[in-house]
């Protein structure tokens, strides 16, 4: 074989290398591609992913706060439910314990012919009363007191030597309240004072 045979041959094992060569180089950048783009996807749905999961908590906690204040609103009309039920019959009974209170005013626990109905009404009344005061039901009696338009229905007043100012010195109806909760005023008389005391104005209920 001549030399330039040889020399022929060579150069198309070369080339042959060459290409083979370029071919596998091209193969890895096409393959390098192929996993940057997926990498780049893959990074993308892990965004996403954690995006979402950030909504979802902040879903949660926000369900949960909502679920924690049903909870307390529903405790707390249950509680008020458990206070005020009774406001109804409390109300109905009030005038019971007012026809006992003047029953017992219109009789003399000194006199024999009156004495045992006076004792009989006394007894139920304190039984009335401690039975309803276990149910939240207190009274009103303010005698002595200063007069409070909030608890009080004052129905005149009067010059009084003996109370200051503005002081109920009669009660006319006793008032009561169910837990806290004003049932009814208290019925009275108030003081405008005497001549060397000063007077102030008070709002009289009709």
């Amino acid at each position: 074989m001549s030399n330039e045979s040889i020399k022929a041959e060579q150069d198309l094992i070369q080339e042959g290398v060459e290409t083979e060569v370029s071919t596998e180089e091209a193969s890895l950048i096409d393959e390098l591609t192929h996993a940057n783009f997926r990498i780049e996807e893959l990074e993308q749905l892990l965004a996403d992913a954690l995006a979402k999961v950030d909504e979802q908590k902040d879903s949660v906690i926000r369900a949960a706060a909502e679920v924690d204040n049903i909870r307390r609103r529903a405790a707390m009309d249950v509680e008020k439910a458990n206070k005020f039920a009774l406001e109804k019959f409390a109300n109905e009974l009030l005038p019971v314990i007012d026809n006992m209170e003047r029953a017992l005013q219109g009789t003399n626990p000194e006199d024999e012919t009156t004495k045992a109905i006076y004792e009989g009404v006394e007894l139920t009344q304190k039984s009335l009363l401690t039975a309803v005061a276990k149910f939240g039901v207190k009274p009103i009696d303010p005698q002595g007191q200063a007069f409070n338009p909030d608890h009080h229905q004052a129905i005149g007043m009067q010059p009084s030597a003996e109370f200051p100012a503005n002081t109920v010195m009669l009660v006319m109806q006793k008032g009561y309240e169910l837990n806290s909760r004003l049932l009814r005023p208290a019925m009275v008389m108030v003081s405008q004072g005497g001549p060397s005391q000063e007077t102030a104005s008070i709002d009289i209920e009709a």
